[in-house]
């Protein structure tokens, strides 16, 4: 990536005639330069339409990333289950890569009570499944394992970071939030926060950090993790040394407010970066 870009998670609530050719749009005219496409509920642009998103991203300076549908659990107890997950993620990737996207991030499995390396193995082979068809189709895009809000969630730091190191074509995508919320309220200071990066930078390589895909809400949260997103300025999370980490270690790659204001979090956190 060729620097830190900074966008919004969907459609930015500015756009007039809400759609995602004039969202890609309303993105470069308010002077960002990324957009998260929202697939959580479902993929919302069709084979059709695709090739003219990638134009109008290309022409526009605006890199694509996606956030995948929330009905995945690659960890399912059921069979079916399972495979739907996988089916979902695949369907999700073939319009990506129509698109000329970056980037596809999902909350990739829950626990289910189980042993959590036991839900490693599981993850980690279905997720080789994927990246199989990916080579076969010629799909280039990241498939990244987000670091998840709640216990219950596989994907704390260490497994997104050794899910990456043993598979292809697979980097962590970091909530920042979720990074905050996900053991109550912990991790919101400066040394917490280079520890991120280092951990990322030692598993990883420093190319990790020139190819990020970074998530930013402020979080409402408990003692089990995520509630709901907050605004920045309404919420505890400590943005402002998030930044200087930034800056320190000279990442590049997305970041995507994911906050209720999206294109305002967004412009905030570009404009604070670059007065740094």
């Amino acid at each position: 990536m060729d620097k830190l870009r900074f966008g919004t998670a969907g459609i930015p609530i500015t756009t007039e005639d809400r759609n995602t050719l004039n969202g890609v749009k309303q993105v470069r005219n308010l002077g960002l330069d990324a957009m998260e496409l929202e697939f959580v509920h479902s993929v919302n642009v069709s084979d059709a339409m695709a090739p003219n998103v990638k134009k109008i991203a290309e022409d526009n300076d605006v890199v694509l990333t996606c956030h995948g549908q929330y009905f995945v659990n690659l960890n399912a107890l059921e069979k079916e289950k399972k495979e739907a997950s996988i089916q979902r993620i695949l369907k999700a990737a073939r319009v990506l890569q129509k698109c000329g996207a970056y980037s596809l991030t999902y909350h990739m499995a829950y626990y289910m009570k189980q042993d959590p390396k036991i839900v490693y193995e599981t993850v980690k082979k279905n997720m080789k499944r994927i990246l199989e068809v990916f080579k076969q189709e010629g799909i280039k895009l990241w498939l990244r394992p987000e670091y998840t809000g709640k216990q219950s969630q596989f994907g704390d730091l260490k497994e997104v970071i050794k899910i990456s190191q043993e598979l292809d074509q697979v980097l962590p995508c970091i909530d920042y939030g979720h990074y905050h919320a996900r053991y109550g309220g912990g991790n919101n200071d400066i040394k917490a926060f280079r520890t991120l990066l280092e951990e990322m930078e030692k598993g990883l390589g420093k190319e990790a950090l020139k190819n990020m895909h970074i998530q930013i809400a402020g979080i409402n949260y408990t003692e089990k993790g995520e509630r709901n997103h907050l605004n920045l300025k309404e919420s505890d999370l400590n943005y402002k040394d998030i930044l200087k980490t930034w800056k320190e270690f000279n990442i590049k790659g997305v970041v995507i407010a994911e906050t209720p204001n999206i294109e305002g979090d967004a412009l905030l956190l570009q404009k604070m970066y670059k007065s740094l």
